[in-house]
């Protein structure tokens, strides 16, 4: 039998990709089915509400990985008089930080409740917000049980860097670095496309629109090295899947 995991908020499926690849048997939560033209969720998909979950259902699944949605922890990180009056809000207690973090706190609640590694992404304008990232691949902040080995990256001049390991005290920070063997154009999670001055699919498109959505579906997706490694770190022993 495949090794469960379970990928909350899983949108367009860029964990699952590379769970898949990696021998998983996936099933992806969201609270909408997303189908863009040829693209959509490749594993089975359950519609259902990341905060109604109990976590003790997934007790027999090996990993569960999330990628909570990150656009008001983008925007409030932006130059911006709205975007900074908008987190003033939520530092004053004008704006409960509760409802702010709701949907990363669950992930965290569900994976405690399981008792399985669970690992989560978003970027790193949810720092101030959910405390510091365990590491960070490109714009890809990871928090929870993040391996201590993650994969190389690679400045965008093409110098490498390698990653190790994680630093005993600090911690290398390669916020703008480009993912190895990944399109740059995917892994933009802040800044860029999204939130330019000019053209921006934030200010060209309403909210509920369908080109919005599918916007931040593919920006969201995860970098198919990063979801094998982190696939790859949990897949059990051969002992373990025969106990």
């Amino acid at each position: 039998m495949k090794p469960l995991a379970i990928d909350l908020f899983c949108g367009l499926g860029g964990w699952t990709e590379g769970l898949l690849q990696e021998g998983y048997y996936v099933v992806g939560f969201d609270i909408e089915r997303h189908v863009y033209g040829e693209h959509r969720y490749p594993a089975q998909l359950v519609i259902q509400d990341v905060l109604t979950l109990d976590g003790r259902q997934f007790k027999d699944a090996a990993l569960i990985v999330a990628s909570p949605p990150c656009q008001e922890f983008s925007h409030m990180a932006m130059p911006w008089t709205r975007a900074k009056e908008r987190a003033r809000q939520y530092r004053s207690g004008e704006l409960n930080v509760k409802d702010l973090t709701a949907l990363f706190d669950a992930a965290v609640r569900i994976g405690k409740q399981a008792g399985v590694p669970t690992v989560i992404e978003n970027v790193r304008g949810a720092i101030p917000w959910v405390g510091r990232s365990q590491w960070n691949y490109g714009s890809y902040h990871l928090w929870g049980d993040v391996p201590a080995l993650m994969p190389m990256t690679m400045k965008r001049g093409g110098d490498a860097l390698k990653a190790p390991g994680r630093p005993r005290q600090g911690r290398q920070d390669y916020t703008g670095v480009t993912p190895r063997l990944t399109n740059p154009a995917e892994h933009i999670k802040q800044g860029g496309d999204w939130f330019a001055t000019e053209g921006s699919i934030s200010r060209t498109t309403s909210s509920k629109s369908t080109k919005r959505k599918m916007a931040s579906a593919l920006i969201a997706k995860i970098p198919l090295p990063l979801s094998r490694h982190i696939a790859r770190t949990y897949f059990p022993r051969q002992s373990e899947a025969e106990q």
